[in-house]
């Protein structure tokens, strides 16, 4: 008899524990970022003029990507993504040099994404949030042309709207 309600206790846990489980957290990388163009480690002659990067979930649990360049001379370069985050290759579009993306999110302040163009490698960027929710930091891996490798660092700031 006391097996028996063992076993009954330990269904009626596993039936009711999904439903008061809590929700999915939102991660706090959606939203309208732009970059702190002052703090990018390069002459202020080679910074774009603005980078604007938005991100945000979408339909089937996948990520959307979006961000617009426009670079010192004016030129604009964009490009976008929808992606699942379990590290499957998905298109990009746009006319960035960036035409297969791979995501993952280990964290749900942390997102992984490796770029290719035409069949190279280009990078791999880690995104993370600060604490507070302002601040995002991107990591830039990639390698010169020379094979040698280089990590960039550059900051996004969380924008109040959209441009």
């Amino acid at each position: 008899m006391k097996a028996i309600f063992v076993a009954l206790l330990v269904i009626t846990v596993f039936h009711i524990a999904p439903s008061q489980a809590s929700p999915a957290t939102k991660s706090p990388l959606v939203g309208h970022w732009t970059l702190d163009i002052d703090t990018l480690p390069m002459p202020p002659e080679a910074r774009p003029k603005s980078v604007n990067l938005d991100f945000a979930d979408a339909p089937d649990g996948k990520w959307l990507t979006r961000v617009e360049i426009v670079e010192n001379s004016g030129n604009k370069m964009h490009g976008e993504s929808t992606l699942s985050l379990d590290g499957t290759p998905g298109q990009a579009t746009g006319n960035y040099w960036v035409d297969v993306v791979a995501a993952k999110m280990p964290a749900p302040n942390v997102l992984v994404m490796q770029f290719v163009y035409q069949g190279i490698p280009r990078s791999t960027r880690v995104y993370s949030v600060s604490s507070d929710g302002k601040v995002l930091t991107e990591t830039e891996a990639y390698a010169k042309e020379d094979g040698t490798p280089m990590l960039r660092t550059a900051h996004f700031n969380r924008a109040s709207a959209q441009p």
